[in-house]
């Protein structure tokens, strides 16, 4: 009996042993996972900045001569968020942007108050890891910037229209 039990006592070390060292793995790995999702979000943050920039520099530069065009744009995704006015259709958005407002809109239908990005993430099914909320939460800011939604003082989000203050075009400032 007893080189039976010596042998299962074996087996255990063994065990304990492959155990110990798939912890180990697991947490490498989870720190991996970490830096990669930081990395991701710094990335899609920096194109979304990077388009925006490029976006207003060639507003700048190209002169529009003539009476304000009434066209509708269609939704590019990555596009610029057009600043809010009266009678501009949610279409005018691209998809992911579209879907945020919609939510916002549904909650609010629904008399349901603000949200945090967060949960405005997770009922998208996007998930809840932090570049995905980061990603929510920069669209989100940048559709309250531009009117289309309202940005509360505790940082959520709630559906709702406001004009876009536009830098008067004359000012020499």
């Amino acid at each position: 009996m007893a080189s039976v039990l010596g042998m299962l006592e074996e087996r255990e070390a063994i065990a304990r042993v492959r155990v110990e060292g798939l912890r180990e793995e697991a947490a490498r790995l989870a720190e991996v996972l970490e830096a990669a999702e930081i990395e991701l979000d710094r990335r899609v943050i920096a194109q979304e900045e990077l388009v925006e920039a490029l976006a207003v520099s060639a507003a700048e530069t190209t002169a529009v001569t003539g009476a304000e065009r009434e066209t509708v744009p269609s939704p590019v995704p990555g596009s610029v968020v057009p600043p809010w006015r009266d009678g501009l259709p949610v279409t005018v958005l691209a998809p992911d942007y579209q879907r945020i407002v919609g939510m916002l809109e549904k909650r609010r239908s629904a008399g349901e108050g603000p949200v945090k990005a967060k949960e405005i993430a997770a009922e998208l099914g996007l998930g809840t890891t932090p570049a995905k909320v980061e990603g929510v939460r920069s669209k989100a800011r940048r559709l309250a910037e531009r009117g289309w939604l309202l940005l509360e003082a505790s940082g959520m989000f709630s559906a709702g229209r406001r004009l876009a203050a536009v830098p008067d075009a004359d000012s020499s400032v």
